[in-house]
């Protein structure tokens, strides 16, 4: 596959003699926003947390670029279901926190901070606590400091779980409009089919655990989408019917 960002390669997870990923492998391409999907524990987080250098795999390996990854060498960032900004910060160094982990130059730091709050309509709120701001605001932080560090794959694991339907479709279309500015690489690990139908260039569907691949589906379908359409409503369908217990 040409312009392969993503290289997973075998990659299997034991905890003792459970054996909870059974031997993945799959390529991402860079700029491509991939969803996986499967059934209620069936290893999702697992996966994620591999993905993530969280934990080690029992076997098999994770290349970016040709290299191992390695959060010391590559910028990977997360965006997860729970808030995750820090409280103690305000909007805008929340948004910097990761580049000054990072230790990018100051002056980088000031105009991408600036370029997300604009972005994300958050600069009349800069200088507030995330307390301050409503759920979905500070999920919106959340996605601006991960898209700030201009990840070289950026993972987000269920961040709009906790939201209302019309809340969800805002922050998906909010991120869909970031990845297109960015041309980020996305893996966004759900249990919500509508969900990964409506972001996705490509849904991996996992089987029960132990989980492997059971299905690589590629959506040609532009954005934004309708969730009316026949095209949509039957690949929801499709997808509904591979991750079924039964």
């Amino acid at each position: 596959m040409d312009n392969v960002k993503i290289d997973v390669r075998n990659l299997t997870k034991k905890f003792g003699d459970l054996l909870v990923l059974d031997d993945v492998s799959f390529n991402i391409r860079k700029g491509e926003f991939v969803c996986v999907v499967g059934p209620t524990g069936c290893g999702k987080t697992t996966f994620l947390n591999l993905l993530t250098k969280l934990i080690e795999p029992t076997a098999g390996e994770i290349l970016i670029d040709g290299q191992p990854a390695d959060p010391k060498v590559h910028n990977i960032s997360f965006a997860f279901q729970e808030p995750s900004a820090f409280p103690w910060l305000t909007v805008e160094e929340n948004i910097a926190f990761g580049m000054k982990v990072k230790k990018e130059p100051s002056q980088v730091i000031k105009e991408r901070t600036q370029e997300m709050l604009d972005l994300l309509g958050l600069d009349a709120f800069r200088k507030q606590y995330p307390h301050q701001l409503s759920v979905s605001s500070e999920q919106r932080i959340v996605i601006g400091r991960s898209f700030a560090m201009h990840p070289d794959f950026l993972l987000m694991d269920e961040p709009y779980g906790q939201m209302d339907i019309k809340m969800r479709f805002y922050l998906e279309d909010e991120v869909i409009r970031l990845w297109k500015t960015f041309g980020s690489t996305v893996i966004f690990i759900t249990h919500n089919i509508e969900e990964a139908v409506y972001l996705a260039d490509r849904i991996i569907i996992l089987t029960n655990k132990p989980a492997k691949i059971k299905e690589e589906l590629y959506l040609d379908m532009p954005h934004p989408r309708d969730i009316s359409s026949e095209k949509f409503v039957d690949i929801r369908k499709h997808v509904t019917e591979q991750i079924k217990w039964w």
